[in-house]
Parts: structure tokens; sequence; C-alpha cells
């Protein structure tokens, strides 16, 4: 019996805006490959498309439980920025200033790497080379940020303007931006027309994609070469090496549940903005902005002046429910937070508001890793929503890694990492909720707005 298909275009705007996608067909019957990678969102995609680059005459077969695009991949809110986990001085405590230097390096390959390709491939995805800007707005986020930019500049991170009230002043039209960080290298996108894009690229060069295709189970044998057999509902896939690219699903797979945790965030959407209306904001360089709160907020433009806003919550969940897309207060919320910021923006509608899991490492920070000793079997997971850049760059270091090839990427320190695990539930739940009560508590008392 097929499986059931959801309706791919409620889970954001970003996938409605598509319109009616014809899906490839499922997986049937037995199928034979060298490379199966679970997981069609950027990381299998960028996976598949660089393994096929490298050497055309391996076989790839992609297996995708929805639409390619479905997760995180088509509700995003399509920054391309150089954030390594969470923050700069996270990093610089977990793993020191060095390889702090490796994983700037590393974010900023891969910001300038998919601005590159989509530009060379000419791919509709709405890219805007408009810039990251991270703000304060209140005097507890002034000293933070303060901080976060001595670190980089610590860590030699390049390209880094520090911009001052006024300048802020004169670029947006609000009382409420302190200080701010920008970067011009980064961008923003439509986050389902890039997974889309990617998809039909990966397959001009020759990745079989199987849609509605949910994994039930992976088993592994040692008589054949073909040592991974992957079932879905109507085949089973028979590969020689395995990729979960499967981030905040991770938590559906036995062989990854203990290394991450999902936690959802949530977007809400205005109608389009009036050229009046744009005039009154300023923000004409259209630059994505976070600012610098524990949970931050995220904002940017669509490229027909509608703002999306996400952020301020996230919600976590008990064992393997993946579905707390939706909460009406934290909707709410952003929607106030966005008239504080911009009060001559007060009635404007808001059309639209989703929400979507992100992947979660205790540690904060991404990680590549092996399932067994002979390397094998891959994943990757923990881009802490910070992932549109990070996971093209990441799927060309796995598609290096799986042909043994031996480049700058496939030494760094975060592949094949140890991984603080998640402990079993109840405990798991226990100590999420503990970890968000701690960050939403200081959020309120120090790094919050009142409003």
């Amino acid at each position: 019996m097929g499986y059931v298909k959801r309706d791919y275009r409620k889970r954001s705007y970003w996938l409605e805006s598509l319109g009616d996608i014809v899906p490839n067909p499922s997986l049937k019957g037995d199928v034979k490959t060298d490379v199966a990678i679970i997981g069609g969102g950027y990381t299998g995609l960028s996976t598949g498309y660089h393994v096929k680059m490298y050497d055309s005459g391996t076989d790839v077969v992609v297996l995708e439980a929805e639409i390619c695009g479905y997760g995180a991949s088509g509700r995003n809110g399509g920054f391309n920025m150089t954030l390594f986990g969470l923050t700069p001085s996270i990093t610089k405590l977990r793993f020191g200033v060095e390889r702090g230097k490796q994983a700037r390096k590393f974010m900023e390959e891969a910001v300038d790497y998919l601005r590159e390709f989509i530009l060379s491939h000419d791919v509709d995805c709405d890219y805007e080379s408009s810039g990251y800007l991270l703000v304060a707005t209140n005097e507890a986020q002034v000293k933070r940020l303060e901080h976060e930019i001595e670190v980089a500049r610590e860590m030699e991170f390049d390209g880094i303007e520090v911009w001052d009230r006024e300048k802020l002043s004169k670029e947006f039209h609000t009382d409420k931006f302190l200080l701010g960080w920008f970067e011009k290298r980064c961008g923003i996108l439509h986050p389902a027309k890039w997974a889309r894009s990617l998809k039909s690229i990966a397959e001009s060069k020759g990745v079989r994609i199987f849609e509605y295709s949910p994994v039930l189970e992976v088993s592994k044998r040692k008589e054949s070469p073909y040592k991974f057999v992957i079932k879905t509902p109507e085949g089973k896939l028979m590969s020689k090496k395995l990729v979960f690219a499967t981030n905040a699903y991770s938590v559906l797979f036995p062989e990854l549940y203990k290394y991450q945790t999902p936690a959802f965030t949530r977007i809400v959407m205005t109608e389009p903005l009036t050229d009046e209306q744009m005039e009154r904001i300023g923000w004409s360089n259209r630059a994505g902005i976070e600012d610098s709160r524990d949970f931050i907020h995220y904002y940017r433009l669509t490229k027909d002046n509608r703002i999306v806003i996400g952020g301020r919550d996230v919600g976590v969940t008990y064992g393997r429910d993946m579905e707390k897309d939706r909460d009406e207060k934290n909707f709410e919320e952003l929607k106030r937070y966005l008239l504080w910021v911009f009060p001559q923006l007060q009635g404007i509608r808001f059309t639209h508001q989703w929400g979507g899991p992100v992947s979660i490492t205790l540690d904060m920070a991404p990680a590549i890793g092996f399932l067994g000793k002979d390397r094998d079997a891959m994943f990757a997971l923990g881009y802490i929503g910070h992932g549109v850049s990070a996971t093209f760059n990441t799927g060309r270091t796995m598609a290096e890694l799986l042909l043994e090839m031996d480049t700058p990427r496939t030494g760094l320190f975060f592949i094949g990492r140890k991984i603080i695990p998640f402990p079993p539930e109840p405990f798991r739940f226990v100590l999420s909720h503990a970890i968000r009560g701690y960050m939403r508590l200081e959020d309120r008392l120090k790094y919050g707005e009142k409003f």
C-alpha cells in the first residue's frame, strides 16, 4: 500500500508559492545503487549532485519521504549566512580559537560557493546579495554584540563592518537598532525555489530521486557488496554506501536519535508593502536581519516586499513527534515585535504563518559523522537554524568523503567529531525544556524588549 501524501502547500508560503508540483514516482520493487541518500533537502540534494559532479559513473539514489524541500529546506528564512552553530563565542568556548577559524573559513567559503553557484547556473530562486545584519536592540544586547565582535576579530573573521546607531538610523527608519554587525558577502533567497532547483540540477547530473518514499527500516548485511538495505512502503533499496541527510528528522532513526533534537521555529509573513510603506521604514539595502537575543528574531524582505519574520521562541518535542509547527502565541508575539521595530506599519495585514523543525546538538554546533568503523555510512546534522549555506558546502564535503578524496574540507575538525549525546526519554524532554526555559528567562530578564 502506498504512502499517504501530505499537502506540502500548507507547510509554508514558500512551498505554497510553487503552485502544483508533479512529484517523482515513489520507490517500487528492488533497486540497487552505489550511494543511497535518505533525505531530499539541501544536504541530500547537494551530496547527490556533488558525487555525480566528481564521478559521473557513481550511481546515486535519493529517497524523500514527502517532496524534495518539504522539511526545513522549504520553510526556513532563506538567509545565506556565515554563522557556524549558534554564535562565534559559543564556537570558541567549545572548540577554541584555531578551530573557530577553521569553522569560519568553511562558512565564508560556503556563502561564496552557494552565491556563485546560483549565479553561474542562473538558478531562479530570487537571490539577492543584500548582506546580513546582526543588531542589538537594548543595552544588554549591545554588550553581547560587542563581545561577539571582539571574538570575531580574534578569530580573524573577514568582511565584518560595525555599524553605529547613526549609520543604522540612516539605513532603517527605527530607533530600536543600537549597534550592528554587517556582512556584505551574505544574501537572501526563496528557500523552496532553491530546493526544487537543486533537485532539477542534481537530476540533470544523473541522480535518481524518489519522492513520497519514506524509509521504514535500515539494516546492514555482510554477505553482499550492497550491504545496506533500506525498506520503503513499496520497495527496497540496496546500496554500497549510505548517507543520512535527515537533519532534524534524524530523531526518526534509531542510529541518530541521540545526536540531536528537533526544535520548532515559527514564522509570520505580511502582505506586500506599498512603495509608501517601504519609504517609511527605509531598509533600502534589503539586508537580512537578526537580533542578539538567545531566541533571536530574524527578518527579511521577499522579492515582492513582504516582510518575513521568525523566531522569538522554539517548541520542543517528546519522542518522535514532528508535528509542532504551529504556536498561536508565538505567531502573535512575532507580529507584535515587528510593529515594535516599525510602528509606522501599524495596520499591516499578516497573510501567512507557519513553522518547522531545526536540528539542535547539545553543544550548539554542526557535525558530519560516521556510523561504523568502515566509514561507509555517514550523516550530517545540527545546523542550529543556520543551514542554507552550510548544507550546500556540507554536501560537497560529504561527496568528497564518500569518494575518498583528499581536499581542504575533508580534514576539518567537525568531521567525525565527538557529539555529546542527548539522554533517552523522558530525560531528553526534561533537559530540552530546561535549556529552553533558561534561555526564555534570560531573554525576558535581560535580552528581551518591552512592548
